[in-house]
């Protein structure tokens, strides 16, 4: 991006949007106000009148990131809408199962923002930002609140057990998603690690359905394989 790519009054969009680019691919670590501004073609002190230090910068990023975390989660959600059921029920696991699928897959395929989404403390909670093209209520904590809600309204999860039900699937999804992005399952392969997320969600579906004493039937397919 240089400076002919944006029009006066829009500097902040243009900044944002090459820390976006640079958080992609080098992290928080890409995300470097003084470069970013010569990326853009101006000067540091222009860029500091729209971000006074780094930190503000990297929140405006964070809050993206998490913007295109819940959009690839909700994307998941979408797919499984898409296919047919009469059962609620399972409807509504399958909704959970594809929240979980979705933030890995975001994880794994977009590593650099998703790191940088993270690295920006209250963002990943709240998705606190003054950028315009952001909403407010993007947040993955939210998306999977909602799904989860979902579950005791059809009598899966019991409302006892739904008390901190999202820290446990959020725990789960992102330390899976954290051992093969930065641990030691980095080098398994794609099949193989889709085979275990499988499991692991699997496992928290029976933990819900024990919550509330619903059988769980071998002919449900809460992978919504069609």
């Amino acid at each position: 991006m240089t400076s002919s790519s944006y029009h006066h009054g829009n500097l902040r969009e243009a900044l944002v949007g090459a820390a976006v680019d640079a958080a992609r691919v080098g992290g928080p670590d890409g995300v470097a106000l003084r470069e970013l501004a010569r990326t853009v073609g101006v000067s540091h002190s222009a860029a500091y009148r729209h971000f006074s230090h780094r930190d503000e910068l990297l929140a405006a990023v964070a809050a993206r990131g998490m913007a295109e975390l819940v959009d690839a989660m909700q994307q998941r959600v979408d797919a499984v809408e898409r296919v047919p059921t009469s059962d609620d029920v399972l409807r509504s696991r399958r909704r959970l199962i594809a929240v979980g699928q979705g933030y890995v897959a975001f994880a794994l395929s977009e590593p650099g923002l998703f790191r940088c989404a993270f690295a920006a403390k209250d963002v990943a909670l709240t998705a606190a930002t003054d950028d315009p093209l952001v909403e407010p209520a993007a947040n993955p904590y939210g998306l999977l609140s909602e799904t989860l809600d979902g579950l005791v309204d059809v009598g899966f999860l019991s409302p006892e057990a739904r008390e901190g039900a999202e820290m446990t699937c959020w725990a789960v999804v992102h330390g899976f998603a954290a051992l093969h992005l930065d641990g030691p399952l980095g080098a398994v392969d794609v099949a193989a690690r889709d085979e275990t997320l499988e499991h692991v969600l699997a496992a928290i579906d029976r933990s819900y359905a024990a919550s509330s004493g619903t059988p769980i039937r071998p002919e449900d397919d809460i992978f919504a394989r069609g």
